[in-house]
C-alpha cells in the first residue's frame, strides 16, 4: 500500500493543470455576485461543529456554477457548503474558470 501511495505521489507530480494560464487569470480577475449562505446542519450544532471548509467551483463563462468539489473541511459541514456554492453567481466571463472558496462555520 505503502509503494502505491508512493508511485501514485510521484506520479501526480508530473500531471500539468486542466486548464490554461487565461483561465487561471480569469479566476483570479472573477467575483461572486450573488452569494446563498449555507444552512448550518442540525447535526453540526449537536455536535458543536464549527470550522472552514474549503471548495472549488468550476464555472461556466455566464456565471453559474457547474460542478464544486469538496477540498477539505468537515464532511458534517461540507455538504452544507457545497449545497449553497452551488447557488452562488460570479460576473460573466469569457472563459470557464476555477474558483477556490472557503465557506466559514461557527455556531450562534
Amino acid at each position: 500500500m505503502f509503494l502505491l501511495s508512493l508511485v501514485l505521489l510521484l506520479d501526480s507530480s508530473f500531471i500539468t493543470p486542466a486548464f490554461s494560464q487565461a483561465q487561471a487569470d480569469a479566476a483570479s480577475k472573477r467575483r461572486v455576485v450573488a452569494r446563498t449562505a449555507p444552512a448550518y446542519p442540525p447535526i453540526a450544532n449537536t455536535l458543536s461543529l464549527e470550522g472552514i471548509v474549503r471548495l472549488e467551483a468550476v464555472v461556466s463563462p455566464d456565471g453559474s456554477v457547474k460542478t464544486v468539489g469538496v477540498k477539505g473541511g468537515h464532511p458534517v459541514l461540507a455538504q452544507a457548503a457545497v449545497s449553497a456554492v452551488r447557488q452562488w453567481r460570479w460576473e460573466r466571463a469569457p472563459l470557464e474558470s476555477r474558483e477556490p472558496v472557503e465557506v466559514k462555520f461557527t455556531r450562534d
